[in-house]
């Protein structure tokens, strides 16, 4: 992944920095001395960063600074005063409920863009993972983690639930049974059984995370872009089909590749 071409930077704003290096993009969490507690305007920020990726990209690495990944949503969120121009969160509660929910949809929008088909994210997580964290590791496609690694989901213990996307992952990685487990108690999953249960893919210590996402980046780049975005939406359309209709869509997605292949595609 050596290359002479200069890193640009896109964004950086609001706890969020995008960088572009060829095909690669990596948006860090740049608050270490809160732990990369998450806001609204770092949510915004977040779904700017998707926003702002170049045509060009085709993985995009999540990374925070400093001993954490992001411990989860800053608890002045739900003091009456919230965040310096942003209604708080007992504000908010104080609407209607389309309100409520378009607020919501809104902050949800910092998790959705990370499984697009056209990249690949990779979450590289140390430290803790814990409630928003947990679930925007879980917005990702893969996740590399260091041996210090702590994922929770700790909202059921504050008589809320996990609202930020990480329920429909979570269940396709671990089971129901599981998550369930997991979200109920609030316990803490670390590294080992976090791969032991599928959601790390892999686990190394915590001064050779950088380098084992970077040979994991290589490794994506390696094949051709098609066809990784044509296996992904396969990959990812499987939870929602049957067997029969998944040999349709493999032999649909394959004749659109044979096509291109031969140069007959539209």
């Amino acid at each position: 992944m050596t290359s002479l071409d200069p890193v640009l930077d896109v964004l950086d704003k609001d706890g969020v920095r995008l960088t572009v290096e060829n095909a690669v993009a990596t948006v860090t969490l740049t608050n270490p001395a809160k732990r990369n507690a998450q806001s609204p305007a770092l949510w915004r920020a977040l779904a700017e960063a998707g926003r702002s990726l170049p045509g060009s990209v085709r993985v995009v690495v999540l990374r925070g600074e400093g001993v954490s990944f992001s411990a989860g949503l800053d608890r002045q969120a739900f003091t009456p005063e919230g965040f310096d121009g942003e209604p708080s969160f007992i504000d908010l509660a104080r609407g209607s409920d389309e309100d409520l929910d378009a607020v919501i949809a809104e902050y949800q929008e910092a998790f959705t863009w990370w499984r697009r088909n056209d990249i690949v994210s990779i979450a590289a997580v140390q430290g803790h993972a814990i409630g928003a964290g947990f679930q925007l590791a879980l917005a990702c496609d893969v996740r590399v983690v260091a041996q210090d690694a702590q994922f929770a989901m700790r909202e059921t213990g504050l008589g809320l639930v996990p609202d930020l996307t990480g329920t429909h992952p979570l269940v396709a990685a671990v089971g129901y049974a599981r998550a369930l487990e997991i979200c109920a108690t609030g316990r803490f999953v670390h590294a080992d059984e976090a791969e032991r249960i599928g959601l790390a893919n892999l686990v190394v210590p915590a001064d050779e995370l950088d380098g084992a996402v970077r040979d994991l980046a290589a490794a994506l780049l390696a094949a051709p872009r098609d066809a990784v975005i044509e296996t992904k939406a396969l990959l990812r359309g499987a939870q929602e089909r049957t067997y029969e209709e998944q040999r349709v869509a493999e032999r649909a997605a394959q004749a659109r590749r044979l096509r291109d292949l031969a140069g007959l595609s539209d």
